[in-house]
């Protein structure tokens, strides 16, 4: 949506007979730096109510089949497709979020920077730190991949989130090293981010939002695949 377009929208909304009383998202975690800010320019564009609740994407897929139906579902795109029949129409592109990698602030920081190096900071590690979620799922098949799933089993720290790995790494000890989404990592400035996963071994969740049938989040649906909502997701690490 064009900068001219403000206005307009605004004039729209304010034309009808009330906004409705709330726009409920459900919305996968990772994403959460750049929705903030994009849903923030929707609601002073507009003065429309936005709730936002994040869960992980198993959580997401549990919750919208249990039957919970928010006004618009962000989610991983292929969470999307598999949910389509329960979803009014097809999802708009909201970006794609890398995996990070990420120790305390006092910790040995270990420069990662190709496959071996990766191999040999996770095998010095007396902890690796990542979540059961999606960047949790890929860190699995990567560890397998490398020939480390045997190696890191006995002393990995799962998390149900990201957030709580993140937390976990700020109070930890020892030789620690964590794996999360880039957005996530970059929210605890604490933090030491090491950096991306190393080119050939690095993993992109797409994310995109879809309203459910009935739902009254077409407005705001429009606005996260505008221009201004872009820019927000940019600056959040969430890449186009």
């Amino acid at each position: 949506m064009h900068r001219r377009c403000l206005p307009a929208l605004a004039l729209a909304l304010a034309a009808r007979p009330a906004l409705a009383a709330e726009i409920r998202v459900l919305s996968a975690g990772a994403v959460e730096p750049g929705l903030e800010a994009a849903v923030a320019g929707f609601r002073a564009a507009t003065g429309q109510a936005v709730r936002i609740a994040y869960a992980t994407a198993p959580r997401l897929r549990e919750r919208i089949l249990a039957g919970e139906a928010p006004d618009l579902l962000v989610a991983p795109a292929a969470l999307l497709e598999d949910l389509a029949p329960r979803l009014a129409g097809p999802a708009v592109p909201i970006g794609r979020v890398g995996v990070g990698i990420a120790v305390r602030p006092n910790a040995p920081a270990p420069a990662i920077r190709d496959e071996a190096s990766l191999r040999e900071a996770v095998r010095q590690a007396d902890a690796v730190v990542f979540n059961r979620a999606s960047t949790g799922l890929y860190m699995e098949r990567l560890f397998e991949r490398l020939g480390l799933a045997a190696e890191v089993a006995p002393k990995a720290k799962r998390y149900a989130t990201g957030a709580e790995v993140m937390e976990h790494l700020l109070h930890g000890t020892g030789r620690e090293i964590g794996f999360g989404a880039i957005t996530e990592i970059r929210l605890v400035p604490a933090l030491h981010f090491l950096g991306p996963l190393p080119p050939g071994l690095q993993n992109t969740t797409a994310y995109g939002a879809a309203a459910l049938p009935g739902s009254g989040g077409a407005d705001l649906l429009r606005w996260l695949g505008g221009p201004e909502a872009r820019r927000a997701f940019d600056a959040a690490g969430v890449e186009g």
